[in-house]
């Protein structure tokens, strides 16, 4: 697994010193680990040239395959470190509002059986709070929607992209519908339901008002589920992403005029070290497989 360290390295400086210095290796072992590389996957991966290295088509198409390569690898080396040892392993997470904790069932769960000590601390906030809880030490890692530039100084390890969708009561009239998308002409005059510090919500009225849809929330939340309560109540329409908690009461359509989705991603400081514990569910988190849920892998 070398190699694939040496190449990720190399790939995201694009400079042999640096990557060697990285990796607190001499530059010439890093040369020839990544023609050994080469050599073992047929092609050449990056093209070093005088000034400036670039990677080549080959080296495009393998890095995501090595990265989350080199992350199993990690992974299983933290979990194997783990089960030869019994100690309490607190760890603190700080998870969005927007973000349904059920997608987190499955490295939850394989985080509890490589540290049965660990005693997990969750709390939830809007994204204000996420970045204040990592600024203060309070969490360790977050899991939220785009942050933008809240901090200099947070790590971000993007997950998965996902559709933001419209949510209809089934017996409104948007809903009672056959089609599954609708025209943002036929949303005029009708009551918004608005989330408040919805990591989203900057994004969705800059793509509404481009489109010539203005709006003003008739009602406001802060959660999926108090938004789909009073969807339940057929209080107006609104947004939600596709990962959201569902009701067998409240439809989803397509809006067919505008594109819109976010990024998930997990959070932590750049440069603050972290707990053994927290590396691992950093990288069973970005090994997970995202797509059972319906949504895709994000943009690199």
């Amino acid at each position: 697994m070398q190699q694939v360290r040496y190449f990720l390295a190399l790939s995201s400086t694009l400079n042999f010193t640096r990557a060697a210095e990285e990796c607190n290796v001499t530059q010439p072992a890093l040369t020839r680990a990544i023609k050994n590389l080469e050599d073992e996957l047929g092609g050449e991966l990056i093209r070093r040239e005088r000034q400036h290295s670039h990677l080549t088509e080959l080296g495009r198409r393998m890095l995501p395959f090595l990265q989350q390569c080199y992350d199993a690898a990690s992974s299983a080396k933290s979990l194997a470190k783990a089960v030869k040892s019994s100690d309490v392993a607190p760890l603190n997470v700080t998870i969005s509002n927007s973000i349904n904790i059920a997608l987190m069932i499955s490295p939850f769960s394989e985080l509890f059986r490589a540290y049965p000590g660990v005693h997990l601390k969750i709390s939830r906030g809007a994204p204000t709070i996420v970045v204040e809880a990592l600024k203060n030490g309070d969490a360790e890692l977050a899991i939220a929607g785009p942050l933008g530039q809240a901090w200099d100084r947070i790590d971000t390890w993007p997950l998965f992209d996902e559709e933001i969708e419209l949510v209809v009561n089934s017996e409104h009239p948007l809903g009672r519908r056959n089609e599954a998308d609708v025209a943002l002409s036929q949303l005029v005059g009708e009551p918004i339901l608005s989330r408040v510090d919805w990591e989203t919500s900057e994004d969705l009225s800059r793509s509404l008002k481009a489109n010539g849809f203005a709006h003003e929330a008739a009602h406001e939340v802060e959660t999926d589920h108090d938004l789909l309560a009073l969807l339940e109540a057929n209080a107006g329409v609104g947004f939600v992403s596709m990962t959201a908690p569902r009701s067998p009461n409240v439809r989803r359509l397509k809006l067919r005029d505008i594109h819109i989705s976010r990024t998930v991603a997990a959070y932590s400081v750049v440069g603050r070290q972290r707990a053994p514990v927290a590396t691992t569910l950093l990288n069973l988190l970005r090994a997970t497989d995202w797509s059972t849920f319906g949504v895709r892998e994000p943009a690199r």
